[in-house]
């Protein structure tokens, strides 16, 4: 009897320290802007209003150097949920084996926050779109249970966090940094919209008003998405949750525009980081480490006191013994570009090996057409012998290896691989690539990539719609999806 009631008063002891304990675990938020490089005023750029991140900035720590894995959405975020360079995981392909069973032992890192108790949800009811966005190249379902052979749920619930779902974790896209064609709307909408002759171009984009324009909506963006970031402080402030919920807010890749997303260039492979955890950070750090966004992933698993498991290539930076000297990046297909680059950064030089050479960097890929302005303006400048040598470089032969000296060269304009003086980097950095490329190689070689309907969109403009297409020309967004829309009315 005596040994009963000691077994039994054991058990309530565990029990309740468990509860105790998962109780004092912290909830975490990962919000995810889409499309965006380091153009947020806690970072320096010039004309944006983003005092929400400033102060998320100033109340946590802010990392100069976070690098994504592949500088397109769907790779990037196949990484990031699996806390494994999309590469070996054979979800490297935009928008592909979207109907494979994710091989083992990947699984995704969201069933590994419910096994040890935390509620996952996914999205917020108040933010543009509501921020449900997955997009991963592996088959899942948004909502419901997961085993990775006949259930492939990867949240428990949309939209809400409530103090009842502690310990929780919640991601949350905002969209509206994602080219689309609200963003007229939304600068119509602006109090202060950004002012064109305000805006601070990379020189490697001609000076053109219509570019200026462009670049200015997209401030205009990071302004609507920074009081979005606003209203989510407030939410867990007025539900008492703010103490003990870290928030982690990045870009799932560079900023939609020439030499940005899609490239192994800095502004397409460099995303802001801030994190912010009342509870267990000190305010205002400035963290330098080279920083994988597949870190970001380990690092939420050891916030949540889980351990890492073996097939995870991320490390959790909250570590002290964490170290990394280099991110190893990867650009393979996009649509109908079947591109195929490797890339390492360093705190100092970006090597990229080009293994398609002959696909230049204006592949005239159909979807960007409809999105990017600024390279209708210069192919027009190009044409009228008006770029001057930066402003060429895009439309030049693209090498099979670049080497750039990012101390020197922030812009990345001057490729060193036939300087003598930095041989020995560029062998070593050559090497390293080979070297992170085979170990990396895909658990398997299966390979169901989906038809770009862009190609299709944009053969019937040229065709049925050439007053728009001219207008395309001209550097105006004539709306992918309007004509989308009305392409599939039609056909």
């Amino acid at each position: 009897m005596k040994k009963s009631l000691l077994y039994i008063l054991l058990v309530a002891v565990q029990f309740l320290m468990s509860q105790e304990s998962r109780k004092n675990r912290p909830n975490i938020i990962w919000v995810m802007a889409e499309d965006i490089s380091l153009d947020l005023a806690c970072y320096g750029t010039k004309a944006v209003k983003t005092p929400f991140l400033d102060q998320m900035a100033a109340d946590g720590i802010l990392f100069n150097n976070c690098f994504v894995t592949n500088p397109i959405c769907s790779p990037s975020r196949s990484a990031m949920i699996l806390g494994t360079h999309q590469q070996k995981s054979n979800t490297h392909n935009h928008r592909s084996n979207r109907d494979v069973v994710l091989p083992k032992p990947f699984v995704p890192f969201t069933q590994l926050l419910r096994d040890a108790g935390y509620t996952t949800i996914l999205g917020h009811k108040d933010v543009r779109g509501k921020g449900r966005k997955i997009d991963v190249n592996f088959k899942h379902t948004p909502i419901g249970t997961w085993d990775g052979e006949s259930n492939f749920g990867i949240y428990d619930k949309y939209d809400e966090f409530l103090p009842k779902d502690a310990p929780f974790f919640s991601q949350i896209t905002l969209n509206v940094t994602h080219r689309g064609d609200w963003w007229d709307d939304i600068r119509a909408q602006s109090k202060h919209p950004v002012n064109p002759n305000d805006v601070e171009l990379p020189p490697y984009l001609a000076d053109d008003p219509v570019i200026r324009l462009d670049w200015a909506k997209y401030l205009d963006q990071m302004e609507y998405m920074d009081a979005e970031v606003g209203m989510l402080f407030n939410e867990l402030e007025r539900k008492g949750l703010a103490d003990n919920t870290v928030v982690i807010f990045i870009g799932d890749n560079g900023r939609c525009n020439v030499r940005g997303k899609g490239y192994l260039h800095d502004s397409g492979l460099r995303i802001p980081l801030l994190v912010k955890w009342p509870k267990g950070i000190d305010k205002g750090q400035i963290d330098d480490r080279i920083i994988s966004s597949t870190d970001i992933t380990a690092t939420i698993l050891d916030l949540a006191g889980i351990e890492k498991p073996d097939f995870m290539t991320g490390k959790s930076f909250m570590d002290k013994k964490f170290d990394r000297s280099e991110v190893f990046a990867s650009r393979d297909l996009w649509d109908e570009i079947p591109e195929k680059s490797k890339a390492i950064t360093t705190d100092k030089f970006k090597y990229i090996r080009n293994f398609k050479p002959e696909i230049p960097w204006d592949a005239h890929q159909a979807y960007l057409e409809f999105y990017r302005p600024a390279i209708h303006v210069m192919r027009r400048l190009k044409e009228e012998g008006k770029l001057n040598k930066n402003e060429s470089i895009f439309f030049g032969v693209k090498p099979t290896e670049e080497l750039y000296d990012l101390e020197k060269d922030p812009f990345e304009l001057h490729n060193l691989v036939l300087d003598l003086e930095y041989a020995a980097v560029l062998q070593k950095m050559r090497q390293q690539t080979l070297d992170y490329n085979n170990a990396f190689t895909p658990v398997t070689e299966i390979y169901n990539p989906v038809h770009a309907e862009s190609v299709d969109v944009l053969d019937w403009v040229k065709k049925e719609k050439p007053e728009d297409y001219k207008r395309m020309l001209a550097g105006e967004e004539i709306g992918f999806h309007k004509m989308l829309n009305e392409y599939k009315a039609t056909n």
